[in-house]
């Protein structure tokens, strides 16, 4: 009988697999504890390292910020294809100042802290507080959500779009730090043209590759609808690759190019936003699970005293300063700027960037990685917990509101251009209490299905339309503002009152 020969490469797909799985499913505990998904995945990753009872081998920084980099892509590219333009741009620059100047406050304020009580030089200084200033809501609105609370008013999408958009100007702060550091004949004011080249040249790159990105998928007509998802990954890389290239921030080209393509319609829409969602999961898992192998647990424990200082100043001194500052003269109230403030967690791109130094030979470099690793950690488990709490604590929680899935969908074509929407009947609705088909809804919007509390009803004209209701429109682009206009004008308005 012949022996089979198990090779490392099965070995090493079974051993992904397995930590994938375990992922999942221990994601379980975070929809259940409300702790962040992050913790899960990186303290799997623990589990699993050299020091873990899996004892997997694994030192490769040059890998890690290699999976991070296309990672953190994909996530970004995700984030912004998932943005609505309408919610975020009352907040634009609210969000602005806090992804730019915030972020640098932020470094400022660490940077000086490390130099007072951690005995390190002002650039290194700087450089740990540049590697620690992003902030991560995903893990924020995961939280959240597993407790059944959202946010009021622009809370939700000011913190999405200061999340998305303030990991370009960490990382050039970072960069910028290294730099410095590497060649000490240069100044900060040496970096100043670089950085806003790369900030401009990213944004502007971002939406024109965006828009270019629309265009190409519904022109292309491709045989087979899988390979849309095939072309939209290399096009997000394409976007990064190429903006890098040129020397702008190809981190902000592909959030921009994600949020330009997000806010405009394109042939399978739907099916390529589910896909880069998942595909941003992956990422996600992947990347917490390999930045766990990194780290070594035994080093953690040397740097837990600094660790836990850091944590705490950056929890109620440098990002409440940062959004302070960023904020005055906002119109937002204090309640809600307390919770902006709170709500600052660290995610993987802190952990990401600190591989940079470990790759460049600063000095250093490892108590750096042992740190911000530690931070990450400490913030997620110590904040993240108690977000919810904070909330309702503040008075800025809100319920979240359950969208139902729907039994049908509509996908644009190109051939015709249709979108399925939905319309709350309000109590002061001018179409509450009245048929249907005394709506005068224009010609082209149709209404496909009602949702009656929770259960689903294929509408005829002499339906009468009742407060709660949700009605699914089949409209064409230029005829679902009327509709829902229509839907949405208050009895006082009409003067039905």
């Amino acid at each position: 009988m012949t022996d089979i020969t198990i090779t490392p490469i099965e070995l090493s797909l079974l051993a992904a697999a397995v930590l994938l799985l375990a992922s999942i499913l221990a994601s379980k505990i975070s929809d259940r504890f409300g702790i962040p998904s992050l913790l899960i995945f990186l303290a799997v990753g623990m589990f699993a390292g050299s020091e873990g009872a899996l004892g997997i081998q694994f030192d490769d920084a040059f890998a890690a910020q290699t999976l991070g980099i296309i990672a953190l892509s994909y996530i970004l590219y995700a984030g912004g294809l998932s943005t609505n333009w309408l919610s975020v741009r009352p907040v634009l620059r609210q969000s602005g100042a806090l992804a730019t100047f915030g972020v640098f406050i932020t470094a400022s304020l660490v940077g000086l802290f490390a130099v007072t009580c951690g005995g390190f030089t002002l650039l290194e200084g700087f450089l740990l507080g540049s590697i620690i200033s992003s902030t991560d809501a995903a893990a924020v609105f995961s939280v959240l959500r597993s407790k059944n609370v959202s946010l009021k008013g622009n809370l939700r999408p000011l913190l999405e779009l200061e999340s998305g958009s303030n990991d370009p100007m960490a990382v050039l702060m970072t960069v910028a730090c290294i730099s410095l550091l590497q060649h000490p004949g240069e100044t900060a004011l040496d970096l100043v043209p670089m950085i806003v080249i790369q900030l401009g040249l990213g944004a502007l790159l971002g939406y024109l590759l965006g828009r270019g990105m629309t265009t190409l998928i519904n022109r292309i007509r491709l045989e087979y609808e899988g390979l849309y998802p095939v072309l939209s990954l290399a096009l997000v890389l394409f976007t990064y690759g190429v903006v890098s290239v040129l020397q702008g921030n190809g981190f902000l080209a592909v959030y921009v190019a994600g949020i330009v393509m997000g806010n405009h319609s394109f042939i399978h829409k739907k099916s390529l936003t589910r896909f880069h969602d998942g595909l941003a999961w992956l990422m996600q898992i992947s990347m917490f699970l390999v930045l766990g192998l990194l780290v070594y647990p035994s080093r953690l424990m040397p740097v837990a005293g600094m660790g836990i200082l850091f944590t705490v100043f950056l929890m109620v001194a440098a990002r409440p300063v940062s959004v302070f500052l960023c904020l005055i003269g906002s119109g937002m109230s204090f309640r809600e700027q307390v919770m902006i403030a709170w709500v600052g967690l660290r995610g993987a791109v802190p952990i990401i960037l600190a591989t940079f130094p470990l790759l460049a030979g600063i000095p250093q470099a490892d108590m750096f990685f042992n740190i911000v690793f530690f931070v990450v950690f400490a913030s997620a488990l110590l904040q993240g917990t108690s977000i919810p709490l904070v909330a309702r604590w503040l008075g800025v929680d809100a319920p979240i509101r359950r969208v139902p899935a729907y039994p049908i969908e509509c996908e644009p074509t190109g051939l015709a251009p249709c979108d399925l929407v939905e319309v709350e009947v309000t109590g002061d609705s001018a179409a509450a209490g009245r048929q249907l088909v005394d709506l005068g809804l224009p010609e082209g919007a149709l209404v496909v299905l009602i949702n009656r509390k929770d259960e689903f009803i294929i509408p005829t004209g002499s339906i009468i339309l009742q407060p709660g209701d949700h009605l699914l429109f089949l409209a064409g682009t230029d005829k679902r503002d009327k509709a829902r206009a229509i839907i949405e004008t208050p009895k006082k308005r009409q003067g039905l009152e």
